[in-house]
């Protein structure tokens, strides 16, 4: 079990921090969300081509990648499941994170769908000043949504979501984060989705694909009383686009790059200016158009925060399916650098995918080595 430490860190920085921290370089400029889950890959699928996912093909999991894929989905309806071990190379073996998502085409022009998020820490030592024990925690976060998604004409779509999230870090400990004792509290939020998905086929055998998606726009959220220490969402926006081909009968391949950046502002540089209280407290909106411009370090910082997948997916008799890919992001932002395989199973209504990460960044304990996804799905075959 972990002690309280680690989860007061968590609670008072932010989630996105806890997830990017391990680089362990202060001076970087972070940009700090509250439940980074909601970023996290959940499938098997887009996660063994380096997290893509705004114009792949659609899929169950399109509620996290691009909504308005759904309604180009071909089967009538499926489901699908995901389990992730997380961090398990920080020996923290009690962390995984569950995805549970399904769909049902209402007619050929629209989809409906819905999915379950969750994430636990396992459990957690809370101590006294001593070290002494005095009670274990279990904190979780979970995030559920519903989605309708709708065919424009027969080669654009646009999707909808309304997402409801919850996160409980502390179970409703008083917390003494070194100026007083603050009683914490879930924190709880609303958000909403909205997706643009464009394919076309060139020819017989080759497919062009372009989506863009913003996810989590929403309400900032606290886990005390005291609004100055809100905590923004992880608004995102979502830009890729494929590229298919059906070399034969049995032979397909195809090659996805997506461009991905938080709608959330940039922290200023810490000064005596009161920059810093300022930025604590921009409303959402602002927040988001002020993204695009808002880096202390100008136009190459803001390039800096722009992360990058790329991947291919390889295809045989629509049964067998082998995937790599690479995510990037650059070292004043995280420095997530990391390569990815996966392989796929279609066989009748089932369907099995497994993705492997490989981090490629110099760190002696890199706590994303060794990550793995397992999903699993049925899928619905229309009727003839």
């Amino acid at each position: 079990m972990k002690k309280l430490t680690f989860l007061t860190t968590l609670v008072l920085i932010s989630g996105s921090t806890f997830a990017q921290s391990w680089i362990g370089q202060d001076e970087k400029n972070f940009i700090s969300t509250g439940m980074p889950i909601l970023l996290i890959a959940p499938d098997g699928i887009s996660s063994g081509m380096g997290d893509v996912g705004a114009a792949t093909t659609p899929d169950a999991y399109s509620a996290h990648w691009n909504n308005a894929k759904f309604a180009f989905i071909e089967d009538a309806a499926g489901i699908s499941t995901t389990y992730t071990p997380w961090l398990r190379n920080l020996n923290v073996g009690d962390m995984n994170l569950l995805y549970l998502g399904g769909y049902y085409r209402i007619n050929n022009r629209s989809t409906a769908a819905a999915s379950l998020t969750y994430f636990t820490l396992g459990e957690i030592d809370h101590t006294d000043d001593e070290g002494n024990i005095k009670s274990v925690i279990h904190p979780n976060e979970f995030a559920f949504d519903a989605t309708y998604a709708l065919k424009i004409n027969e080669n654009l779509s646009l999707g909808a979501t309304g997402r409801f999230m919850r996160s409980d870090l502390t179970n409703g400990l008083t917390i003494n984060d070194g100026s007083g004792h603050t009683t914490t509290h879930p924190a709880n939020s609303l958000a909403a989705d909205i997706g643009l998905y464009y394919q076309n086929t060139i020819d017989k055998q080759q497919e062009i694909a372009i989506g863009a998606f913003a996810s989590n726009l929403g309400a900032k959220f606290s886990y005390s009383d005291d609004d100055h220490v809100k905590e923004f969402l992880p608004s995102n926006l979502r830009i890729g686009g494929r590229y298919t081909n059906r070399i034969d009968d049995y032979n397909k391949i195809s090659v996805v790059l997506d461009a991905n950046k938080l709608l959330v502002p940039t922290p200023p540089l810490r000064d005596d200016s009161g920059n810093w209280a300022r930025y604590r407290e921009l409303g959402v909106i602002q927040g988001a158009i002020q993204s695009f411009y808002d880096a202390p370090g100008g136009l190459s910082e803001e390039l800096q925060e722009v992360q990058i997948s790329a991947g291919a997916e390889y295809w045989y008799a629509e049964t067998f399916a082998a995937r790599i890919g690479y995510f990037y992001e650059h070292a004043n932002k995280g420095g997530r650098q990391y390569a990815t395989i996966g392989v796929g199973l279609r066989y009748n209504y089932f369907t099995g995918d497994f993705s492997y990460l490989i981090p490629t960044t110099v760190i002696s304990t890199n706590p994303l080595s060794n990550t793995i996804r397992i999903s699993i799905g049925f899928d619905l075959k229309p009727t003839k």
